[in-house]
Protein backbone atom coordinates (compact mmCIF):
# COMPACT_ATOMS: atom_id res chain seq x y z
CA UNK A 1 0.00 0.00 0.00
CA UNK A 2 2.88 2.32 1.03
CA UNK A 3 4.87 1.69 -2.48
CA UNK A 4 1.53 2.73 -4.43
CA UNK A 5 0.93 6.14 -2.29
CA UNK A 6 4.37 6.88 -3.10
CA UNK A 7 4.31 6.11 -6.82
CA UNK A 8 0.83 8.03 -6.88
CA UNK A 9 2.78 10.97 -5.22
CA UNK A 10 5.70 10.93 -7.84
CA UNK A 11 3.19 10.84 -10.55
CA UNK A 12 1.35 14.06 -9.16
CA UNK A 13 4.28 15.76 -8.96
CA UNK A 14 5.53 15.26 -12.36
CA UNK A 15 2.16 16.24 -13.54
CA UNK A 16 2.10 19.47 -11.73
CA UNK A 17 5.78 20.09 -13.13
CA UNK A 18 4.51 19.57 -16.33
CA UNK A 19 1.76 21.38 -16.41
CA UNK A 20 4.05 24.59 -14.96
CA UNK A 21 6.76 23.88 -17.85
CA UNK A 22 3.68 24.11 -20.57
CA UNK A 23 2.77 27.82 -18.58
CA UNK A 24 6.23 28.94 -18.68
CA UNK A 25 6.69 28.10 -22.76
CA UNK A 26 3.59 30.38 -23.09
CA UNK A 27 5.05 33.25 -21.38
CA UNK A 28 8.07 32.68 -22.73
CA UNK A 29 7.02 34.00 -26.35
CA UNK A 30 4.81 36.72 -24.54
CA UNK A 31 6.40 39.77 -26.39
CA UNK A 32 7.32 42.37 -23.62
CA UNK A 33 9.94 45.05 -24.55
CA UNK A 34 10.41 47.91 -21.37
CA UNK A 35 11.55 51.08 -21.43
CA UNK A 36 13.91 52.73 -18.76
CA UNK A 37 14.43 55.98 -17.98
CA UNK A 38 17.00 56.99 -15.60
CA UNK A 39 15.91 59.76 -14.13
CA UNK A 40 18.32 59.53 -11.37
CA UNK A 41 21.24 60.64 -13.90
CA UNK A 42 19.13 62.70 -15.68
CA UNK A 43 18.85 64.88 -12.50
CA UNK A 44 21.77 64.77 -11.15
CA UNK A 45 23.66 65.22 -14.23
CA UNK A 46 22.05 68.53 -15.23
CA UNK A 47 23.15 71.93 -15.05
CA UNK A 48 21.18 73.99 -12.41
CA UNK A 49 20.55 76.32 -15.25
CA UNK A 50 18.93 73.98 -17.18
CA UNK A 51 15.97 72.66 -14.38
CA UNK A 52 13.53 74.28 -15.54
CA UNK A 53 13.73 71.44 -19.03
CA UNK A 54 13.37 68.39 -16.86
CA UNK A 55 10.74 70.04 -14.98
CA UNK A 56 8.74 70.28 -18.41
CA UNK A 57 9.59 66.64 -19.13
CA UNK A 58 8.80 65.10 -15.87
CA UNK A 59 6.54 67.39 -14.30
CA UNK A 60 5.25 64.47 -12.35
CA UNK A 61 8.44 64.71 -10.53
CA UNK A 62 7.85 68.33 -9.63
CA UNK A 63 4.78 68.91 -7.44
CA UNK A 64 3.50 72.24 -7.59
CA UNK A 65 4.19 74.88 -4.06
CA UNK A 66 7.99 73.47 -4.10
CA UNK A 67 9.85 76.56 -4.95
CA UNK A 68 12.84 75.79 -7.77
CA UNK A 69 16.07 76.53 -4.65
CA UNK A 70 14.58 73.25 -2.98
CA UNK A 71 15.83 71.21 -6.13
CA UNK A 72 18.77 73.40 -7.13
CA UNK A 73 19.76 72.94 -3.33
CA UNK A 74 19.10 69.00 -3.83
CA UNK A 75 20.93 68.67 -6.94
CA UNK A 76 24.10 70.53 -5.67
CA UNK A 77 24.21 69.19 -2.44
CA UNK A 78 27.08 67.29 -1.19
CA UNK A 79 25.22 63.92 0.60
CA UNK A 80 22.64 64.10 -2.49
CA UNK A 81 25.65 63.78 -4.96
CA UNK A 82 27.34 61.25 -3.13
CA UNK A 83 24.18 58.89 -2.69
CA UNK A 84 23.90 59.61 -6.35
CA UNK A 85 27.68 58.68 -6.43
CA UNK A 86 27.13 55.32 -4.34
CA UNK A 87 23.89 54.14 -6.63
CA UNK A 88 25.64 54.85 -9.93
CA UNK A 89 28.67 52.37 -8.48
CA UNK A 90 25.65 49.96 -7.99
CA UNK A 91 23.51 50.46 -10.83
CA UNK A 92 26.49 51.41 -13.71
CA UNK A 93 23.31 50.26 -15.90
CA UNK A 94 20.07 48.80 -15.68
CA UNK A 95 20.33 45.87 -18.55
CA UNK A 96 20.10 43.04 -15.87
CA UNK A 97 17.40 44.43 -14.08
CA UNK A 98 15.61 45.76 -16.88
CA UNK A 99 15.41 41.77 -18.33
CA UNK A 100 13.77 40.53 -14.81
CA UNK A 101 11.51 43.52 -15.29
CA UNK A 102 10.70 42.19 -18.97
CA UNK A 103 10.44 38.46 -17.86
CA UNK A 104 8.06 39.54 -14.63
CA UNK A 105 5.51 41.62 -16.97
CA UNK A 106 5.36 38.58 -19.63
CA UNK A 107 4.26 36.68 -16.70
CA UNK A 108 1.80 39.47 -15.54
CA UNK A 109 0.14 39.85 -19.31
CA UNK A 110 -0.16 36.18 -19.12
CA UNK A 111 -2.21 36.05 -15.87
CA UNK A 112 -3.59 39.39 -16.67
CA UNK A 113 -3.61 40.24 -20.60
CA UNK A 114 -5.39 43.42 -20.24
CA UNK A 115 -1.86 45.08 -18.13
CA UNK A 116 -0.35 47.54 -20.20
CA UNK A 117 3.95 47.65 -19.91
CA UNK A 118 4.98 50.61 -18.44
CA UNK A 119 7.54 52.71 -18.74
CA UNK A 120 10.29 52.34 -16.36
CA UNK A 121 11.76 55.21 -14.61
CA UNK A 122 14.30 54.99 -11.67
CA UNK A 123 14.99 57.71 -9.25
CA UNK A 124 16.39 58.76 -5.81
CA UNK A 125 14.28 59.19 -3.24
CA UNK A 126 13.97 60.05 0.80
CA UNK A 127 14.88 56.59 1.47
CA UNK A 128 11.14 55.85 1.81
CA UNK A 129 11.24 51.81 2.63
CA UNK A 130 7.38 51.47 3.08
CA UNK A 131 7.21 53.18 -1.05
CA UNK A 132 10.45 51.64 -2.78
CA UNK A 133 8.23 51.12 -5.91
CA UNK A 134 5.66 52.57 -7.21
CA UNK A 135 3.46 50.63 -9.50
CA UNK A 136 0.95 52.89 -11.42
CA UNK A 137 -0.92 51.76 -14.50
CA UNK A 138 1.87 53.44 -17.43
CA UNK A 139 4.42 53.70 -14.81
CA UNK A 140 6.66 52.25 -12.90
CA UNK A 141 9.06 54.05 -10.29
CA UNK A 142 12.00 52.47 -8.64
CA UNK A 143 13.65 54.17 -5.77
CA UNK A 144 17.38 52.77 -6.41
CA UNK A 145 19.35 54.09 -3.58
CA UNK A 146 16.50 51.39 -1.50
CA UNK A 147 18.79 48.84 -3.17
CA UNK A 148 21.99 49.09 -2.62
CA UNK A 149 22.71 46.19 0.09
CA UNK A 150 22.05 45.70 3.28
CA UNK A 151 25.28 46.91 4.86
CA UNK A 152 25.46 50.04 2.93
CA UNK A 153 26.60 52.83 5.36
CA UNK A 154 23.95 55.07 4.36
CA UNK A 155 21.51 53.03 6.02
CA UNK A 156 20.61 53.81 9.97
CA UNK A 157 17.49 51.40 9.69
CA UNK A 158 16.71 48.00 12.23
CA UNK A 159 17.91 44.78 10.72
CA UNK A 160 14.51 43.63 9.86
CA UNK A 161 13.82 46.50 7.76
CA UNK A 162 17.31 46.94 5.76
CA UNK A 163 17.98 43.02 5.29
CA UNK A 164 15.17 43.50 2.16
CA UNK A 165 17.57 46.59 0.57
CA UNK A 166 18.52 44.13 -1.44
CA UNK A 167 18.95 44.02 -5.13
CA UNK A 168 17.60 40.90 -5.61
CA UNK A 169 14.37 42.30 -3.44
CA UNK A 170 13.35 44.15 -6.54
CA UNK A 171 11.26 42.24 -8.25
CA UNK A 172 9.07 41.27 -5.66
CA UNK A 173 8.58 44.83 -4.22
CA UNK A 174 7.76 45.06 -7.56
CA UNK A 175 4.53 42.76 -7.65
CA UNK A 176 4.14 43.61 -3.99
CA UNK A 177 3.21 47.11 -5.68
CA UNK A 178 1.38 45.49 -8.52
CA UNK A 179 -0.81 43.39 -6.22
CA UNK A 180 -2.66 46.76 -4.48
CA UNK A 181 -4.29 47.06 -7.85
CA UNK A 182 -5.22 43.66 -8.26
CA UNK A 183 -6.39 42.54 -4.70
CA UNK A 184 -9.94 43.82 -4.04
CA UNK A 185 -9.68 45.75 -0.56
CA UNK A 186 -11.17 43.94 2.25
CA UNK A 187 -13.59 45.53 4.53
CA UNK A 188 -13.56 42.87 7.25
CA UNK A 189 -11.15 43.97 9.71
CA UNK A 190 -10.54 40.33 11.59
CA UNK A 191 -7.27 38.46 12.23
CA UNK A 192 -8.11 36.07 9.43
CA UNK A 193 -8.79 38.52 6.69
CA UNK A 194 -6.19 40.15 7.07
CA UNK A 195 -3.62 36.96 7.50
CA UNK A 196 -5.57 35.41 4.16
CA UNK A 197 -5.03 38.90 2.18
CA UNK A 198 -1.65 39.23 3.03
CA UNK A 199 -1.26 35.59 1.64
CA UNK A 200 -3.08 36.96 -1.69
CA UNK A 201 -0.04 39.18 -1.91
CA UNK A 202 2.35 36.32 -1.53
CA UNK A 203 0.54 33.67 -3.74
CA UNK A 204 0.79 36.55 -6.57
CA UNK A 205 4.61 36.47 -5.95
CA UNK A 206 4.22 32.76 -6.48
CA UNK A 207 2.95 32.90 -9.79
CA UNK A 208 4.45 36.00 -10.81
CA UNK A 209 7.98 34.77 -9.95
CA UNK A 210 8.31 31.15 -10.18
CA UNK A 211 12.27 31.02 -10.11
CA UNK A 212 12.35 32.49 -6.46
CA UNK A 213 12.93 31.36 -3.29
CA UNK A 214 9.97 31.47 -0.72
CA UNK A 215 12.10 33.39 1.84
CA UNK A 216 12.90 36.49 -1.29
CA UNK A 217 9.29 36.37 -1.93
CA UNK A 218 7.90 37.20 1.90
CA UNK A 219 11.75 38.93 2.64
CA UNK A 220 12.76 36.56 5.21
CA UNK A 221 16.11 34.88 5.68
CA UNK A 222 16.32 31.29 4.37
CA UNK A 223 16.44 30.68 8.88
CA UNK A 224 13.29 32.74 9.27
CA UNK A 225 11.61 30.95 6.47
CA UNK A 226 12.97 27.26 8.81
CA UNK A 227 11.67 28.79 11.90
CA UNK A 228 8.03 29.50 10.33
CA UNK A 229 8.26 25.89 8.32
CA UNK A 230 9.50 24.32 11.66
CA UNK A 231 7.02 25.91 13.51
CA UNK A 232 3.74 26.14 11.41
CA UNK A 233 1.69 23.39 13.72
CA UNK A 234 2.65 25.08 17.23
CA UNK A 235 1.63 29.15 15.66
CA UNK A 236 -1.56 28.01 14.44
CA UNK A 237 -2.42 25.98 17.79
CA UNK A 238 -1.62 29.11 19.15
CA UNK A 239 -4.13 31.08 17.34
CA UNK A 240 -6.61 28.52 17.88
CA UNK A 241 -6.50 28.30 21.54
CA UNK A 242 -6.28 32.02 21.90
CA UNK A 243 -9.44 32.68 19.91
CA UNK A 244 -7.35 35.03 17.75
CA UNK A 245 -9.03 33.92 14.16
CA UNK A 246 -11.78 36.50 14.38
CA UNK A 247 -10.57 38.83 16.90
CA UNK A 248 -11.32 42.61 15.05
CA UNK A 249 -8.07 43.69 17.70
CA UNK A 250 -5.74 45.58 15.32
CA UNK A 251 -3.35 45.04 17.69
CA UNK A 252 -2.39 41.88 16.07
CA UNK A 253 -1.37 43.13 13.25
CA UNK A 254 1.65 44.48 14.37
CA UNK A 255 1.91 41.53 16.29
CA UNK A 256 1.79 38.57 13.46
CA UNK A 257 0.86 40.27 10.17
CA UNK A 258 3.21 43.70 9.66
CA UNK A 259 6.65 44.03 9.50
CA UNK A 260 8.60 43.78 12.31
CA UNK A 261 11.91 42.35 14.40
CA UNK A 262 9.63 39.90 15.41
CA UNK A 263 6.39 38.10 16.09
CA UNK A 264 4.35 39.04 19.57
CA UNK A 265 3.49 35.95 21.07
CA UNK A 266 4.52 36.83 24.69
CA UNK A 267 6.27 33.88 24.98
CA UNK A 268 10.13 32.65 25.44
CA UNK A 269 9.91 31.85 21.00
CA UNK A 270 9.62 35.80 20.33
CA UNK A 271 13.13 36.17 20.50
CA UNK A 272 13.39 33.21 17.68
CA UNK A 273 10.41 34.19 15.60
CA UNK A 274 10.36 36.41 12.66
CA UNK A 275 7.88 38.87 11.97
CA UNK A 276 4.59 38.56 9.80
CA UNK A 277 4.11 35.12 10.80
CA UNK A 278 0.65 35.93 10.42
CA UNK A 279 1.14 36.61 6.83
CA UNK A 280 3.34 33.35 6.22
CA UNK A 281 0.53 31.07 7.79
CA UNK A 282 -1.86 33.40 5.17
CA UNK A 283 0.03 32.47 2.35
CA UNK A 284 -0.25 29.17 3.57
CA UNK A 285 -4.16 28.55 3.79
CA UNK A 286 -4.16 30.38 0.26
CA UNK A 287 -1.75 27.89 -1.25
CA UNK A 288 -4.28 25.23 -0.06
CA UNK A 289 -7.06 27.00 -1.15
CA UNK A 290 -6.19 27.34 -4.67
CA UNK A 291 -4.91 23.26 -4.07
CA UNK A 292 -8.20 21.80 -3.27
CA UNK A 293 -10.66 24.32 -5.35
CA UNK A 294 -10.95 24.37 -9.56
CA UNK A 295 -11.35 28.44 -9.38
CA UNK A 296 -9.70 30.99 -12.02
CA UNK A 297 -6.97 33.09 -10.93
CA UNK A 298 -9.82 35.95 -11.26
CA UNK A 299 -12.48 34.19 -9.03
CA UNK A 300 -9.88 33.62 -5.82
CA UNK A 301 -8.62 37.16 -5.81
CA UNK A 302 -12.01 38.28 -5.45
CA UNK A 303 -13.27 36.09 -3.09
CA UNK A 304 -13.49 36.59 0.54
CA UNK A 305 -11.23 35.65 3.10
CA UNK A 306 -14.05 33.73 5.05
CA UNK A 307 -14.64 31.75 1.93
CA UNK A 308 -11.20 31.15 1.22
CA UNK A 309 -10.48 30.01 4.91
CA UNK A 310 -13.50 28.11 5.10
CA UNK A 311 -13.02 25.98 1.56
CA UNK A 312 -8.93 25.91 1.97
CA UNK A 313 -9.24 22.41 4.12
CA UNK A 314 -6.02 23.95 5.48
CA UNK A 315 -4.05 21.88 7.76
CA UNK A 316 -0.79 22.76 9.14
CA UNK A 317 2.43 20.56 8.65
CA UNK A 318 3.70 18.60 11.79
Amino acid sequence: MKYYLILITLLLFFLSCDKKNKIEKKIEVIPVTVKVVRFDKVFFETPPEDLAKIKREFPYFFPSGNDDSVWLDKMQNPLWRELYGEVQKKFPDFESQKSNIEALFKHIKYYFPQTRTPKVITVISEMDYNNKVIYADSLLVISLEMYLGKEHKFYQFPEYIKQNFEEKQMMPDVVSSFSKQEIPQNRNENFISKMIQSGKELYLKDLLLPDYSDFDKIGYTKEQLDWCVANESYMWRYFIEKELLYSDDQKLLSRFVNPAPFSKFYLEIDNESPGKVGAWIGWQIVRSYMSNNEVSLQQFLKANPKEIFEKSKYKPKK
